[in-house]
């Protein structure tokens, strides 16, 4: 408790008691805490005095940048109490300087920036031609200067990356020497959940898996994003590199009588063969043997052979990496990922995986892991981990996904404002439910002029919150923006970061203003809204996956499993997704907003938000608005 630096608040004090708790005694704890409780300073302080006591270190996971800034910020707090160094790092799309200044490197993954960034040190340390400038300075500058300046401020990755960018130096070299003396280190998840970087993280940090305390932030996100990182798939556009990097680099046999590209060839013939068969919309559930036995019998080939074949086709590959290296480039191949991805394909597990064709504009076989807990396991070989959020429940569904023991803990802590303060009301004449829409072209109309008359009526901040992009489109495309008088912002599919900032601080400085988002986006989720920032949100839905061969097929996976498919794969998330979106309303204790969901089907969540049906949306909002 003596490493908390503010006066408790309503919860917070058992909150971080009972952390500490869990911490002290090597166990693994599943938190939901509601908005205000500060979940970020209680789990450090909670964590924090067993780490001290036991020489562990904190690794603080989180999925956006603002939350690590959260962190240090945090941090800063607690080390004023008691000397406590951290760190926070970030990939290095954000902090090689050379990165920063070459466009043609931001696409690098992390595999291929860290070969071309071993280069580059290797030449700079001989004083070779190519070298990086930025790691010379580094390795020749006093590293007790940097440590200091980072023991005194705990800055922020940003921060830091000034301080070094204004002498020259290199951010994430320094980060990483920093690490082993660090006791808490702040980074994304992919740090952890990436087998490739988490073994490089523990190696910087000095340190084995048993040493780590893990908090998972945000972890509602951590199932999918589990799955997503250990998914992998092959494109129709991936193909077409392959085929212009066979043009550059040449086309050797893989199998005696059998080149590259006659690979290449077959496997397009297999990706239209797959979609003229088992392609229903989206996508389909294809053989677990399609890709294999299609190439085994166009070749006439053992399995064996295919092995053999695929390892060769990464070693070719492998071969174009080494010579763009060495030449300064992004050591990138395509035809290394054709090699990668077939190994893989074949090393599946079916009883974790199914194998799809996806169509579309870039049709792909791909490789879907249906169980997150593939990804998780090393959180359970650390010596303890915290996994929370303010929208975790139902915990017993989060606790199974992603395979904690059973024995472990879960708590909910409510949010400490006051409930009188947000106001949730729906209508019972819309749905988004696709049978309906099938049948009543009228519906989207209806929605559309319930959003028109909330957007010009009730003069405050508003978004506009959509259950798909496709639904935002269809709205666009009925030219709802020639219908709403105030200026509207938006959040586009694909959008880069910065210019996804640039609309929200747009929206926010506009009163009254709109803003158009998606339910699950970046804005849903993690961006704050304090004051009168955001008064009002109108949900245009109800955020159900689309009942596609995939979440058929997670689905039946976790039926299987738990008994309970539906439960687990449909209502959580949406739920989930549901709750993270009326959060935006509420971000402080003076706050208050209203929300509401243009979908009958709202009163199925009335376990986890209290709702009412409205019969005058428009006048119900000013109602509640004309009592504050």
């Amino acid at each position: 408790m003596g490493l908390f630096p503010y006066k408790f608040r309503k919860f917070q004090e058992e909150l971080v008691e009972s952390i500490a708790d869990s911490t002290s005694s090597a166990s693994h704890l599943v938190l939901e805490s509601g908005t205000g409780t500060g979940k970020t300073v209680c789990a450090l302080a909670g964590t924090l005095d067993t780490a001290l006591k036991n020489d562990k270190k904190v690794l603080y996971l989180t999925r956006t940048n603002s939350q690590q800034h959260q962190v240090m910020t945090e941090l800063r707090k607690i080390n004023e109490i008691t000397p406590v160094f951290g760190v926070a790092i970030q990939g290095r799309q954000n902090t090689c300087p050379l990165v920063q200044r070459d466009p043609d490197l931001r696409s690098g993954t992390p595999e291929e920036l860290s070969k071309l960034c071993a280069e580059k040190k290797a030449r700079a340390i001989s004083d070779s031609e190519g070298g990086c400038r930025f790691y010379r300075k580094t390795i020749t500058s006093d590293f007790e200067d940097v440590e200091k300046y980072c023991r005194e401020n705990l800055p922020s990755v940003e921060e830091f990356s000034d301080y070094c960018d204004k002498r020259g130096m290199c951010p994430h070299e320094l980060t990483k020497d920093l690490l082993s003396r660090a006791t808490v280190v702040a980074a994304p998840y992919v740090y952890f959940f990436s087998p490739y970087i988490r073994q490089r993280l523990l190696d910087w940090m000095n340190i084995s898996e048993t040493d780590l305390i893990v908090i998972v932030d945000e972890a509602h996100n951590l199932p999918e994003y589990a799955r997503e990182i250990k998914s992998f798939k092959l494109s129709s556009k991936v193909i077409e590199l392959v085929n212009k990097e066979l043009d550059d680099f040449g086309n050797p046999e893989v199998l005696k009588g059998i080149t590259v590209r006659d690979f290449v060839k077959q496997i397009d013939i297999l990706l239209n063969k797959a979609q003229e068969e088992y392609l229903i919309e989206d996508d389909g559930i294809i053989p677990p043997d399609f890709l294999e036995a299609g190439l085994m019998s166009a070749f006439f080939i053992t399995s064996h052979a295919l092995d053999a074949a695929a390892e060769n086709i990464s070693e070719f590959g492998d071969t174009i990496r080494d010579a763009k290296r060495k030449k300064g480039r992004l050591p990138r191949s395509y035809i290394y990922s054709l090699g990668n991805f077939l190994q893989l394909w074949a090393d599946t597990y079916e009883e974790f995986y199914v194998k799809l064709i996806t169509g579309g504009e870039n049709p792909a076989f791909e490789a879907y892991c249906m169980d997150p807990s593939v990804a998780c396991l090393p959180v359970f070989s650390c010596y303890s981990s915290l996994h929370m959020s303010g929208t975790l429940s139902p915990l017993n569904e989060y606790r199974a996904s992603i395979g904690i023991p059973k024995e472990s803990r879960s708590i909910i802590f409510p949010s400490p404002f006051d409930p009188s303060k947000r106001s949730v009301i729906y209508t019972d004449d819309v749905t988004t439910k696709y049978e309906e829409l099938l049948k009543d072209e009228e519906i989207i109309k209806k929605m559309e002029d319930y959003t028109v008359s909330v957007c010009n009526t009730c003069n405050k901040n508003t978004a506009v919150f959509f259950s798909s992009y496709t639904l935002m489109n269809k709205f666009l495309e009925d030219k709802i923006l020639l219908r709403i008088h105030n200026d509207v912002f938006m959040e586009r599919k694909g959008m880069q970061q910065h210019e996804l900032m640039n609309e929200v601080k747009s929206f926010k400085s506009s009163k009254p203003a709109v803003l158009f988002a998606v339910m699950g986006g970046r804005i849903s989720e993690g961006i704050d809204f304090p004051g009168d920032e955001l008064e009002i949100e109108i949900l245009e839905g109800i955020p159900y996956p689309k009942p596609n061969a995939k979440q058929r097929a997670l689905l039946h996976y976790y039926e299987i499993k738990f008994g309970r498919g539906w439960e687990y794969t449909v209502k959580a998330p949406v739920t989930r997704r549901l709750l993270q979106t009326l959060g935006r309303l509420i971000r402080t204790e003076d706050d208050a907003g209203i929300a509401l969901i243009l979908d009958k089907r709202a009163v199925q969540f009335s376990d986890r938000f209290v709702s009412h049906l409205s019969e005058a949306p428009v006048n119900d909002i000013l109602n509640f608005f004309a009592g504050r």
